[in-house]
């Protein structure tokens, strides 16, 4: 039964915060060598008044990268993504990766928030165990994948039409 963090990790965490004693309150503090993404802002949240708060836009470090692409294909297979998505994140049990369709976003930064955070009923977060390289990795990965010239379910995006 563990009964938390000892008192040395405890005054070792908070004097890496600056909180310690003898005046290294105003020390700077270095950022987290994988800290993790700034804070994403999802329309779909409920705002105090009306105003969301300002977030930051991610960007992919890996864009158009040949070697991350085929890294992030080995990954793909390595963290068992495929048990889900399928083959080539073609979609099996999880939905398809592969078909150009996004229940929460195609745009880099919100396929990594899917996978940093993970997503209600079914998607774990992966970004305690991949860090935000291995996830940007995958991302590079999916936005590789050229979506089929036709696809053969429905769209999670509604259309309206004008006949």
């Amino acid at each position: 039964m563990s009964r938390g963090p000892s008192i040395p990790a405890v005054i070792v965490s908070l004097s890496t915060l600056g909180l310690g004693a003898c005046g290294a309150r105003n020390a700077p503090v270095a950022p987290a060598k994988d800290s993790g993404p700034p804070a994403i802002r999802y329309e779909d949240h409920l705002a105090a008044g009306g105003e969301l708060p300002k977030a930051a836009v991610l960007t992919n470090p890996n864009t158009n990268d040949p070697a991350k692409v085929q890294a992030g294909g080995v990954l793909f297979t390595a963290m068992n993504c495929d048990g889900c998505h399928g083959g080539g994140g073609s979609g099996w049990v999880g939905p398809s990766l592969a078909d150009g369709r996004w229940r929460y976003g195609g745009s880099d930064g919100e396929i990594f928030a899917s996978i940093y955070y993970g997503r209600p009923k079914g998607m774990p977060a992966f970004g305690g165990k991949l860090g935000t390289q291995g996830v940007w990795t995958l991302v590079t990965y999916l936005k590789s994948l050229t979506p089929p010239a036709e696809v053969a379910t429905e769209s999670w995006v509604t259309t309206t039409s004008t006949h």
